[in-house]
């Protein structure tokens, strides 16, 4: 293929943005895969983002009632012909004149002698900050320094960048997106996205809040994902705009982006839903929270489990949705924490006997003393060695051998064992889901109401409702 040829054919490159707006390039071109995309079907898509931007600019004002495309445009394409201050003044042909001539090709007898900085490809020309989000911060340049031409970059990378608003979820501000090295993933997840904002640029308007934080996007497109994930997400929050660029990057690892997937699925859902109580409070929604865990503190949502599962033990009580939110819990230490499987036996079995011997006293202040050990490592220790010599000695043998064995106390207990803080939460969720099934109900347990009532953002997503 010539050098001319290529600049109607899509590659894929390294770079995140490029291959978000790749993929919305497909989107918009109606094509199958980045690569497949043919020339006259580019160029479609190309024309209708230099359609939308002309639209847009001569909207004029981003603040009136059709201004969002054009608001949004300055996070990307800061001083531009799209939206120069000069606009205002001007009329429409003018305008559109200007705009069309940002987004043509530059003419063959231009390029330079240059490859595509993205794909190797010939370049078309060298861009900078109006064309190309450029550098993560205000604290780093964000500009073409003095004497430098910009990156060099082919006809179809540029178009990417231009397309790339597409691709996100825009606020009129810093930008949100979502990348991933799993093809599938990402173009299903970017179809959707551009659907929609097609949809915005009709109305001319912006997306409702909805829950209102980057994190919970991630966690809706992988709900919406039916296939199984081949690689992490990486969630973009960036800006171009002259004042305040940015770029943030969070990511979820493979293994817990496709548990949150399945475990938001059937036929997990109900541990789902119990996982999503489990992290709510009385004014932020269950998602939120769950969200703001899986990239910032995934071991803590062994904990929010943990908290909510023994949250009336004192009072002799066993949650009603244990047994699923327990297993759910439990298939997070084995497929995402990658835990020795002998170990999550031992520390289960431990669980078993310590639920046999409650449920055989059946009495909720055995089962108070169990819990007021939890919060403190020796308390759980000096409780477990007593009720171990207990089990010895008792005569009635509510339990088939030894209440803890010396393996599993050292899981729970010896300071050498790096994860020990993480068995004993385990420990707990074993014997809350063990007592659960074996229908442990003391007469001296607590009447006490459920407190808890769902959370009506948490309801919408379970109903699969993007916000």
């Amino acid at each position: 293929m010539s050098e001319a040829g290529h600049q109607s054919r899509l590659a894929l490159t390294a770079h995140p943005l490029q291959r978000i707006g790749a993929y919305a390039l497909v989107h918009l071109g109606k094509g199958p895969a980045p690569e497949s995309l043919l020339p006259e079907a580019f160029d479609r898509a190309v024309e209708t983002v230099t359609k939308d931007a002309v639209r847009a600019a001569l909207v004029r004002d981003g603040k009136s009632a059709e201004g969002f495309w054009l608001k949004a445009s300055m996070s990307f394409f800061p001083n531009s012909k799209m939206n120069h201050h000069s606009n205002a003044k001007r009329d429409d042909t003018t305008i559109g004149d200007a705009v069309r001539t940002w987004r043509r090709m530059p003419d063959e007898a231009l390029w330079p002698a240059a490859g595509c900085m993205l794909c190797g490809w010939q370049a078309v020309g060298f861009f900078g900050k109006v064309d190309v989000p450029l550098a993560e911060s205000d604290l780093y340049r964000n500009n073409t320094p003095r004497g430098h031409s910009g990156m060099a970059l082919c006809w179809p990378c540029l178009c990417c960048f231009y397309a790339l608003p597409y691709g996100c979820r825009l606020t009129g501000g810093p930008s949100i997106a979502l990348h991933s090295w799993d093809e599938r993933f990402m173009a299903r997840t970017l179809s959707r996205r551009v659907e929609r904002n097609q949809q915005l640029i009709a109305l001319g308007k912006p997306e409702s809040k909805g829950v209102g934080t980057d994190e919970v996007l991630a966690l809706q497109a992988l709900r919406l994902h039916e296939d199984r994930l081949t690689a992490g997400v990486e969630l973009l929050v960036f800006s171009n705009n002259n004042r305040g660029q940015m770029l943030e990057i969070q990511s979820l690892e493979q293994p817990l982006a496709e548990w949150l997937r399945r475990s938001s699925r059937p036929p997990r859902s109900r541990g789902f839903a119990a996982l999503l109580r489990a992290h709510a409070t009385a004014d932020k929604a269950g998602i939120v929270a769950l969200a703001r865990n899986a990239f910032r503190a995934p071991e803590r949502i062994v904990a929010a489990c943990s908290r909510y599962l023994t949250a009336h033990l004192d009072q002799g009580l066993i949650r009603k949705d244990t047994t699923e939110l327990a297993e759910l819990c439990l298939s997070f230490v084995s497929e995402v924490t990658r835990m020795n499987q002998n170990e999550i036996d031992e520390i289960k079995a431990a669980g078993a006997q310590v639920a046999t011997w409650l449920k055989a006293d059946n009495s909720a202040g055995q089962l108070r003393a169990f819990n007021a050990t939890l919060k403190e490592q020796p308390r759980m220790r000096h409780w477990l060695m007593r009720r171990n010599i207990d089990a010895l000695l008792d005569t009635a043998d509510r339990i088939d051998g030894p209440l803890i064995t010396e393996s599993q106390f050292r899981l729970l207990f010896d300071p050498e064992v790096d994860q020990a803080w993480f068995h004993r939460q385990l420990l707990v969720v074993s014997v809350v889901q063990h007592l659960h099934e074996l229908g442990f109900a003391p007469a001296d347990r607590a009447e006490v109401a459920d407190e808890h009532q769902e959370h009506p953002e948490d309801l919408d997503y379970l109903k699969g409702e993007e916000s």
